[in-house]
């Protein structure tokens, strides 16, 4: 898998919210799915492309369980690294993403996809935080320097995926 040597475990796919993210995708059961649906789930839309500091925690709902993704950098960050991922293979895999021992890959392959609109969003968002990464709320947990080392590897992804 591409990613997983430049960008996933490296700052990005490496927290608790990018594990919500494959699991959600998991339980999606589809082959292919779209940002748009994916902010919509977790409610990124209702955000007013602020994705610096929310109030509370993105949360979608299954019958009675809810997934729930802390920070929406993180989010993006990982959709990011889940597009280029397909841009060049054109799917991703989601028991690689998961460490392999993944109970729900009855649907390993998957095809994130986006429209220029949304790819414009994600460009601008990761622009953002490659050049201001402490003015996000993520900063709350992670250390100055790791923030700081996060920002570059935002922008190499966001040149890969966009330049």
């Amino acid at each position: 898998m591409y990613i997983e040597d430049k960008y996933w475990n490296n700052y990005i796919g490496g927290t608790d919210d990018s594990l919500t993210l494959v699991e959600y995708l998991a339980r999606k059961q589809k082959e292919e799915i779209s940002v748009g649906e994916i902010f919509e789930d977790f409610e990124l839309d209702t955000l007013n492309n602020n994705f610096k500091n929310q109030e509370t925690s993105l949360l979608f709902v299954i019958s009675t369980e809810y997934m729930e993704i802390c920070y929406a950098i993180d989010l993006i960050t990982d959709l990011a690294a889940l597009l280029l991922e397909c841009k060049i293979n054109r799917t991703v895999n989601l028991c690689e993403l998961y460490g392999g021992d993944f109970e729900e890959c009855y649907i390993p392959d998957i095809c994130i996809t986006a429209t220029p609109k949304e790819h414009e969003l994600i460009n601008k968002v990761l622009m953002d935080f490659a050049s201001a990464p402490l003015t996000y709320d993520l900063n709350e947990m992670v250390p100055e320097k790791d923030m700081l080392e996060m920002a570059v590897v935002c922008e190499n992804l966001r040149k890969e995926l966009y330049e």
